[in-house]
Order: structure tokens, then C-alpha cells, then sequence
């Protein structure tokens, strides 16, 4: 690791309590070079420096930092397993659920969740925690209006039912948006509620090494009930759930033993 990156670091973590020593470092390192040469910039100690005055650079720095791609119904399969196995099962165990969307981007996770849970419940009876690190990426969520390729995977009535044509953008119904309650939070460095149903963190863990891996698995495992669900994304699956006190429920679901 160059001289110039490592203490790059370390006044990252002092200034946003970001640790980029737990994210893989090449992936990072070339998403904040080509950031920072755009910019203009020559180091990392540049880009800090200018980071450090100007609060859009540093907007813009989060906002690479934690990688808002995301859509409605992302891998739909998935979502019919949710649908059709888990919401029965925690269902019949317990009402109402307690859910967290984690590293929910620009909302479009939490309210797939709402907008699934809404087979079984009044939307009045549904509440979702949603964390992200990024202000701006939880902004977006709250005004919810997306383009037309996020909704690519949104079933037609679904659509029908709680989206409103905008132009070429749809916006998202107050009736969902009111499920969700949204909140800055550090997966890595901060504390994690307790008593969770259903965790959904999906394609982030991607980003981070295996020791932050290691590190997240036992936070969420201790962040659920005992039966409580797991829901990770499609290139995320854990391969010793076991070590982690879970059983695998359904391929990228995972129950709390």
C-alpha cells in the first residue's frame, strides 16, 4: 500500500469515521483515482486537502464511496422467495415484523420490501428501518422519484398500484413511502438495533474485505431474533453459514439458529 493512500486512510476515518482499510483495497483505490484525476488532483493528499474545504467534494466522495446502483425487484426470483416462503413463515411466528434494510442506497430496496409485505398486510401495519452512509443517497430515497429502467422488474400491478408517471420518471406512492423511516448509519463502525425478523443487506458486502466481512455476519446474526431471516445479495452468498450461527433457509436466506 503507497505511503501516499495509507495515510489517505487515516485522515478519512479522522474526518468521516469511514475505514477504507476494511473495503478492498484495489476496487477502492481505482474508484477514488479516477474520482480524484477527473477533479483534476494528482494524490490522494491533494484530494484530501481539498476534501477538507470544500463540503461538495467531500458530497462527492461519499457518494462514490458507497456505490448507489440499485432498482426495484433487483433479481426478481429472489423476491418471489421472500414472498412466497419467508414473509409466511416469520409471519406465523410473529406480527408485526421488525425490519431493516441495510446499505439501502436511494430507497428502492426498503420499499420493494413494503411494496412485497403489502400481500400480507395493511401498509398502515408495516414499518422498515432503512440505513445508509450516504445523506445524499437517503435524500433521493425520501423524495422517491426514479427512472423508468430502475421499475425494469416491478410486476404491472404492482406498478399500477403505487407509481405515478412523472415524464419519464415515476414517483413512488406516499402510502409506501410512509412504511420506511430512513437513517444515516456506518455498517462498519457503528451499533446495530437488536430483535430484527428480517435483515436485508444486499450487494454491499461485495465491496469489503473478508475480515469485514467476518465482522458483519456476527453483527447481523446477533441483530436478529432467534428464527429471524438474513437476505444477502446474489453474489454474496456465505459458504460457513454454521460459523455464523445460521442455517441456510433458501439460496442467499439465511435463518438465525
Amino acid at each position: 500500500m503507497s505511503i501516499d493512500y495509507k495515510e489517505f486512510i487515516i485522515q478519512v476515518k479522522r474526518k468521516t469515521n469511514i475505514d477504507l482499510s476494511l473495503y478492498k483495497e484495489a476496487q477502492m483505490k481505482r474508484r477514488l483515482t479516477s474520482l480524484y484525476e477527473k477533479k483534476g488532483y494528482t494524490s490522494f493528499q491533494e484530494y484530501f486537502q481539498s476534501m477538507n474545504t470544500n463540503p461538495e467534494i467531500l458530497h462527492e466522495f461519499l457518494d462514490r464511496m458507497t456505490i448507489n446502483v440499485s432498482e426495484f425487484y433487483r433479481n426478481k426470483q429472489r423476491w418471489d422467495v421472500l414472498e412466497n416462503k419467508i414473509f409466511p413463515r416469520l409471519l406465523s411466528e410473529k406480527k408485526p415484523l421488525k425490519i431493516w434494510s441495510a446499505a439501502s442506497s436511494t430507497g428502492e430496496e426498503p420499499y420493494t420490501i413494503a411494496m412485497v409485505l403489502s400481500k400480507y398486510l395493511p401498509l398502515s401495519n408495516i414499518s422498515i428501518l432503512a440505513t445508509d452512509l450516504d445523506i445524499n443517497a437517503i435524500e433521493k430515497a425520501k423524495i422517491g422519484i426514479y427512472p423508468e429502467r430502475s421499475l425494469n422488474e416491478v410486476p404491472i400491478e404492482i406498478k399500477k398500484k403505487y407509481f405515478t408517471a412523472e415524464g419519464t420518471f415515476f414517483r413512488v406512492s406516499d402510502e409506501i413511502k410512509k412504511t420506511v423511516s430512513f437513517k444515516q448509519h456506518n455498517l462498519l463502525a457503528d451499533s446495530f438495533e437488536s430483535n430484527f425478523d428480517l435483515i436485508v443487506c444486499r450487494n454491499v458486502l461485495i465491496y469489503f474485505t473478508e475480515e469485514a466481512k467476518d465482522l458483519l455476519y456476527h453483527k447481523f446474526n446477533s441483530a436478529l431474533r432467534t428464527g429471524g431471516t438474513l437476505f444477502v445479495g446474489s453474489t454474496e452468498q456465505i459458504f460457513n453459514p454454521q460459523s455464523y450461527h445460521f442455517t441456510i433457509e433458501d439460496t442467499f436466506f439465511y435463518k438465525k439458529l
